[in-house]
């Protein structure tokens, strides 16, 4: 049986942004599902859980850490990674409070995103919980 490539969430409202990410992750063989704002996430079912989020700071409706505070709420552990092209001290302190694997101002680098997914997914995998 074929295992299949880790499963990446792309929050982010800019739809260039979600396709550059996209085609970045695939080129590490995972596979990339976008979403407009984290109440997309939400209401989507998706077919597996992702193993890893990577989450605008700043997105219509919900921000990206209240997304991961609401997803904490409900019992997810999901390792994620947020991004933002404002930076906030106290969003920061919120973000870390949350878990976050890493947190990139944007322009990110693709190497070092690369690395934070590797190391979300990592930590994903030394805990067995979503």
């Amino acid at each position: 049986m074929t295992q299949m490539p880790p499963v990446i969430a792309i929050v982010e409202d800019n739809v260039s942004i979600q396709r550059a990410l996209a085609r970045l992750l695939s080129t590490a063989g995972w596979q990339a599902r976008t979403f407009a704002s984290a109440e997309a996430f939400l209401h989507t079912h998706l077919p597996v859980v992702p193993d890893c989020l990577i989450l605008d700071l700043w997105l219509p409706g919900m921000t990206g850490v209240e997304l991961l505070e609401h997803l904490a709420a409900q019992g997810s552990l999901l390792p994620a990674i947020i991004m933002t092209a404002r930076d906030d001290p106290q969003m920061h302190m919120r973000a870390l409070q949350a878990g976050v694997v890493a947190y990139f101002l944007k322009p990110l680098e693709g190497p070092e995103l690369l690395q934070a997914v590797q190391d979300a997914l990592n930590r994903r995998h030394q805990s067995g919980r979503a």
